[in-house]
């Protein structure tokens, strides 16, 4: 596998994960699953907390194992986003309608859907908190938040993007501003950014970079273009063997790399990104961009934070041997709001029945 291949895998998500075969998208929710509302029932023989990847995939699993009719998940959102897409979104590759579908579309058929957001968790009383001080009950749980954002933690934003030179990936509000500042590029810096966090899918924010250099060079820009990749980690890549590849690639296209710059800044009006200096508590450095690709900070969901499941950073406590709760047997834990020491992509993601299988039946 290329290096750049290496980076894109972690886009590289099971196209079942729609559930829907092609043709189907524009079909109505309705008899597709239970109508969205509030808990139907006060308890369920498995719930599951979150309708992204890792929720819908397990909620599918669950019910062919228990019946649909006792699986239900908890999930607020309207739309679900294929968010790999949201890479080729800001290199101008795809368009951002065809990254969501409405969250119904993709419910296993059967399932309850359960919209609204969960508020606190009580694992001691096997129960869960919704809005409007909802309770359901469980016999076991699958715990599937993702990861939460943070584009607050950095000054100047979110309010910096309704600026123009500036997007981000990792969201549906601003992908599309990315390729704007693309096409809108005329000359001076092209800045990519990696936070001091942990990230969903670490090479994404250098797949944009690639995806940038080769647009600016397809339309004869690129010699006016400084890109230039400031990352909070001491390395390219966390593997060895991408990292040296990378390198030579970085090299191979005149990239600038500097080493353990984290955003902390960003002064839209005046197309300034501000940087701390790792290395050198303190100290700052200011550049001037023509565009800037935001990753944000990011961290696990508040509803997590100081709860009984998670540890003392807010990530569900699981063992990564069998994803089940390390203190409550009857609560397991999949994808990026775990503490399991892989990166924070669905690329991580690995079957769960089997795991939970011994406990179900």
């Amino acid at each position: 596998m290329s290096a750049i291949g290496a980076v894109s895998s972690c886009f590289c998500l099971r196209p079942g994960v729609w559930l829907l075969k092609p043709g189907m998208q524009k079909m109505s929710s309705f008899g597709l699953h239970t109508a969205a509302r509030c808990a139907a029932k006060d308890y369920y023989e498995v719930l599951v907390l979150g309708g992204g990847a890792g929720g819908i995939a397990m909620s599918a699993r669950m019910k062919r194992k228990v019946g649909a009719a006792n699986v239900a998940v908890v999930e607020p959102s309207k739309t679900h986003y294929y968010q790999p897409l949201w890479t080729l979104v800001g290199g101008g590759a795809k368009q951002l309608a065809v990254s969501g579908r409405p969250t119904g579309s993709v419910m296993p058929k059967g399932v309850e859907w359960i919209k609204s957001q969960v508020t606190a968790l009580d694992p001691d009383k096997n129960c869960v908190w919704l809005e409007n001080d909802i309770k359901v009950s469980y016999k076991y749980l699958i715990i599937a938040l993702g990861i939460s954002l943070h584009y607050e933690k950095i000054k100047g934003l979110p309010e910096g993007f309704n600026h123009p030179k500036i997007g981000s990936n990792y969201s549906a509000q601003t992908v599309e501003k990315t390729w704007k500042a693309l096409q809108d590029f005329k000359e001076g810096n092209a800045i990519f950014t990696f936070p001091n966090t942990p990230v969903k899918c670490a090479g994404a924010p250098q797949k944009i970079m690639y995806l940038s250099d080769a647009y600016l060079r397809k339309t004869g820009r690129r010699s006016k273009a400084n890109i230039m990749f400031n990352t909070s980690l001491g390395v390219i890549f966390g593997v060895k063997k991408y990292a040296d590849a990378l390198l030579e690639v970085i090299k191979e296209r005149s990239i600038a790399v500097n080493y353990k710059h984290n955003l902390i800044e960003v002064r839209a009006d005046k197309q300034e990104a501000v940087f701390e200096n790792l290395d050198k508590p303190g100290v700052t450095e200011v550049y001037q961009y023509e565009m800037l690709h935001v990753t944000p900070p990011m961290g696990p969901p508040a509803v997590l934070i100081n709860s009984p499941v998670s540890d003392e950073s807010g990530w569900v406590d699981v063992d990564k041997e069998t994803l089940q709760h390390k203190k409550y047997p009857n609560i397991f834990g999949i994808g990026d709001c775990t503490n399991l020491p892989t990166s924070k992509t669905a690329a991580a993601l690995h079957s769960l029945e089997s795991l939970i299988k011994p406990f179900l039946w």
